[in-house]
């Protein structure tokens, strides 16, 4: 169900008044604490992007090869795809445990479980060990990753909730390229701590937060969902306000967290799995969610890593040495463009950006589409020369293209669009539908491209198309405004008249009464834009 209609004005930054602009939040000891709160939660998306870089690495040790008897076909394929499977055996339990024992909680016990797993994986002495590990790897990343995002869209600052959040699937690539520099540093250890090495430093972001955990603040959300309201307010007001609880900024979120968790007891009760499809808005959001996380995969940026290694010995790069470098400098460029771009997305919008995406790496594969089949059709030497070039340039040209929009919002977005109560179940349901178009990535791919040649690049080719069109047609900007602002586009006419009384009546008295700058009642407001 959606949340209270929100206090919105037209240009929809109903909280941009209120926002203390007197000094920059570095400045401000209370919210340099809080981002090193949200820093904490953000390296878990860290782990992830270590997991992948790490096993392409260990793939190229001699050492990991002769442990395991050269693994190879299938088992080799269910190394690689047993994180994912224990991710997706995890996410039924996981949106339960952030809801019913908070986000917090979520976070630690996912990074237990993996810290628990990794010294598993390095103590490995058996192929079956090892699979076993990366399964509890995957299942106690999916509580963590579950809750983590969440949590830091519903602490953070507002004007800083939006780069924030797009910041954590930018650290995948952080932990990518710890995990390359790793396995390229170990390379030359010649006994089994080549691979046992990357396996135990992939343990460190979730010691940290096992560590720390302790000092990040639960979600005011949360707290009033359980009935702490006096908990809630209190971290808003140290967090937000440097204590004031008085603060217009603190009582606008406080007012607002409070009529939306207050609805969702009264009018959605019962909130289920059944509810992300009951009413138009939810559908909107489902929509949107499971189609970005499958564009995320399957804009053709996985088939570069299917070619990287044929492409490299091409052109006569074949020491493994050199190809471990390149691919550490590539995650490094990727990186900056995704930070630059999760940063922007608050003064740019989400909309340009996704559009810019999707086009970009349309047009990009096109022309490296067009040079493969004249190449593989006619064996025209400039054309394969002009292909791998183009491969080389897609390194960075289509992973800027992805990084713009694709690694940075797909998770701020859909956590963003959500309202409270189904934010976990519905996080839940990205996550799950990433997976599926990952397992297909890593096991379809090689197969059709076998079969099919350059003629499965076509694939791709009406695939990007259809994605400039559902992201130019259903993508709704959500830039500069509160999360309850966000339901409230939504949901839209389907319930804003009554959530607005509703709102009103529990408030005691609306935010437009006691704000002297605001003249428009809320329901006027929320009308007029959601007609726009």
């Amino acid at each position: 169900m959606g949340g209270p209609a929100a206090v919105s004005t037209n240009n929809g930054q109903g909280y941009a008044h209120l926002i203390d602009k007197s000094r920059p939040w570095w400045k401000n000891t209370r919210l340099i604490k809080l981002n090193l709160c949200i820093l904490l939660l953000l390296i878990t998306s860290t782990t992830n992007g270590y997991d992948g870089s790490m096993m392409n690495g260990l793939q190229s040790l001699p050492q990991w090869n002769v442990a395991f008897n050269y693994p190879t076909g299938g088992k080799l394929g269910l190394l690689s795809a047993i994180q994912n499977i224990g991710c997706l055996a995890a996410y039924p339990f996981s949106p339960y445990m952030s809801d019913g024992l908070g986000r917090r909680a979520a976070v630690l016990f996912g990074a237990v479980i993996m810290c628990i797993a990794t010294v598993l994986q390095t103590a490995s002495h058996s192929v079956g060990m090892f699979i076993g590990a990366r399964f509890l790897i995957g299942f106690g990343l999916t509580f963590a990753a579950a809750a983590a995002p969440v949590l830091v869209t519903e602490v953070a600052y507002p004007t800083h909730r939006a780069p924030a959040t797009s910041l954590y699937n930018t650290l995948w690539f952080l932990g990518s390229i710890i995990a390359a520099w790793t396995t390229f540093g170990t390379f030359h250890v010649p006994t089994s701590w080549s691979w046992r090495i990357p396996s135990a430093i992939q343990a460190l972001p979730s010691v940290i937060q096992v560590l720390l955990v302790w000092f990040i603040p639960e979600s005011p959300r949360w707290l009033c969902s359980k009935g702490r309201e006096e908990e809630a307010l209190r971290t808003l007001a140290y967090y937000h306000a440097n204590g004031n609880r008085n603060d217009p900024l603190v009582e606008y979120e406080f007012e607002e967290i409070r009529a939306a968790i207050q609805f969702d007891k009264e009018i959605a009760a019962n909130v289920g799995w059944s509810s992300l499809i009951k009413t138009p808005g939810n559908r909107r959001r489902l929509r949107i969610m499971i189609a970005i996380a499958f564009f995320s995969q399957w804009s053709g940026n996985n088939l570069i890593s299917y070619y990287m290694n044929k492409i490299f010995i091409s052109i006569g790069i074949t020491d493994p040495n050199t190809q471990l470098l390149i691919n550490g400098c590539l995650n490094i460029y990727n990186f900056i463009i995704a930070i630059v771009a999760g940063l922007l997305c608050d003064k740019i919008g989400r909309r340009p950006l996704f559009i810019a995406s999707t086009i970009g790496m349309f047009v990009f594969w096109v022309l490296q589409t067009v040079c493969f089949a004249l190449y593989s059709e006619t064996g025209n030497i400039a054309a394969a020369h002009t292909f791998i070039a183009m491969i080389f340039s897609k390194s960075s040209s289509t992973p800027f293209m992805t990084c713009i929009a694709f690694t940075p919002l797909i998770v701020s977005y859909t956590v963003e669009i959500l309202p409270f109560a189904l934010r976990a179940k519905g996080f839940t349901v990205f996550n799950f539908s990433l997976t599926l178009s990952l397992i297909f990535n890593q096991y379809i791919n090689p197969i059709a491209l076998a079969k099919l040649g350059w003629k499965y690049y076509l694939v791709y080719v009406c695939w990007l198309a259809f994605e400039i069109g559902f992201i130019w047609r259903y993508l709704i900007e959500t830039k500069n405004r509160t999360l309850e602002e966000t339901a409230a586009l939504f949901d839209g006419d389907d319930n804003v008249e009554m959530l607005t009384q509703h709102a009103a009546v529990n408030a005691g008295v609306t935010i437009s009464d006691r704000r002297s700058d605001r003249e428009k009642a809320p329901s006027e407001d929320i009308i007029e834009e959601v007609k726009i």
